[in-house]
């Protein structure tokens, strides 16, 4: 009866995974052959999306999240639904200009020049990235961190923590002196002048390799460098630089470093790599395979996307020295504030107790300011910095 039993058992089980569904997709315990890995066909038909009500009445609502306040976007709004619609009929008959970029510098610490759109150009960006955003994300590395939902500085930085431990094998130190002096290298690297070097061949290439519809494309071309009529009956794109502020340029950055990325990722195969923008890291226990791989990094940037690794700001250095990345200095123990972040603070400080900045400006830079920094082993330091808030005399102590 038991040899009946197991016969039964034995025949039933042709599929050779020890279980007795066969309608799986394997027969006589043979997997069917794995497929050809195939470039995915690009996307057609997007513009009628695009060009949607409902698509651009979403975008507006993203752009005013929590603009409501701003002179331009009062402005448009008095309107509203005139200007909705005469976005629609400008994207529908392809006549839709951008207007002029409002550009400004800022230093933090270093002069960066800021390009500001009209707000109805902001509702074309966010029309833009909701139709063809999902499409190029779900390609992104799950190490790429910056300008994706659920992701950002503190993802970045929570992955750097995991992948230190790893390298150092859970913090095995080099020295008995200090806790923090755990084996292994990092590769700190920077693009130099990133933003003013993309080059628009190259990005349209690689937008290309996704995207195939035409119309599409040309409001792509349209946002990539705005006011361009000369190049646009010239045909001719293989001029540099993305305005830095845009949405747009924001996620194009990801979509050209993207390239970078896979290469990293695949072809070097470096398993601790994490990218915030321009800024990666790359940790290993043998200074010399980074020194490899920045060899290569550079010259895939230079022949793959005319771009450079920083000579300053690109070095390998031993974990135990700390490193700065996403806005902190990182130890394996410790996570300390960089010190031109506090020195910001303070000089808004200053600014209050001169009357430059009113009460509702200080308190809400702190509430910022306190926010990232309660991050950091830095609880002391902002309890500092509250109470010379408080000290000026102009406001009550909350305790």
């Amino acid at each position: 009866m038991n040899s009946n039993r197991n016969a039964n058992r034995r025949r039933l089980n042709v599929n050779g995974n020890y279980s007795l569904d066969n309608n799986n997709g394997y027969v006589f315990g043979m997997a069917p052959a794995a497929k050809t890995p195939t470039m995915p066909k690009p996307y057609k038909h997007l513009y009628q999306n695009v060009c949607s009500l409902g698509t651009i009445i979403l975008a507006w609502k993203k752009a005013r999240k929590g603009k409501t306040k701003r002179p331009d976007v009062i402005e448009f709004e008095k309107n509203l639904k005139q200007n909705l619609f005469d976005l629609q009929f400008e994207l529908k008959s392809q006549t839709y200009k951008p207007m002029p970029l409002t550009t400004f510098p800022i230093r933090d610490p270093k002069t960066r020049l800021i390009s500001k759109s009209s707000f109805r150009d902001r509702i074309i960006h966010h029309v833009l990235i909701n139709v063809i955003g999902p499409l190029f994300e779900k390609s992104f590395i799950y190490d790429s961190c910056a300008n994706q939902k659920g992701k950002g500085n503190l993802f970045a930085l929570k992955r750097f923590d995991q992948f230190i431990k790893k390298v150092s094998r859970n913090g095995i130190k080099n020295s008995l002196i200090h806790p923090n002096h755990v084996k292994g290298h990092i590769l700190k690297a920077d693009i130099k002048h990133y933003f003013q070097e993309v080059d628009h061949e190259v990005l349209m290439k690689t937008i290309r390799r996704k995207i195939s519809d035409e119309k599409t494309l040309w409001l792509i071309k349209k946002i990539v460098k705005p006011n361009s009529e000369r190049r646009e009956r010239e045909n001719n794109f293989g001029e540099k630089g993305m305005p830095l502020g845009n949405l747009t340029s924001q996620f194009f950055a990801n979509v050209y470093l993207n390239e970078l990325d896979y290469f990293i990722k695949h072809t070097l195969k470096a398993k601790f790599y994490v990218r915030y923008v321009d800024d990666f890291i790359i940790l290993h226990n043998s200074k010399e395979q980074l020194e490899i791989w920045k060899k290569r990094i550079q010259e895939f940037l230079i022949e793959n996307l005319k771009l450079e690794l920083h000579k300053d700001k690109s070095h390998i250095a031993p974990l135990a020295r700390g490193i700065d990345f996403v806005g902190f200095r990182k130890f394996y123990y410790v996570r300390l504030l960089r010190r031109r972040n506090l020195r910001k603070m303070l000089s808004k400080v200053k600014c209050y107790s001169n009357g430059k900045v009113s009460k509702e400006q200080i308190l809400s830079s702190f509430q910022g300011w306190n926010a990232y920094a309660k991050h950091a082993n830095a609880h002391r330091l902002r309890q500092s910095v509250l109470k010379e808030i408080y000290s000026q005399g102009k406001l009550i102590q909350p305790f």
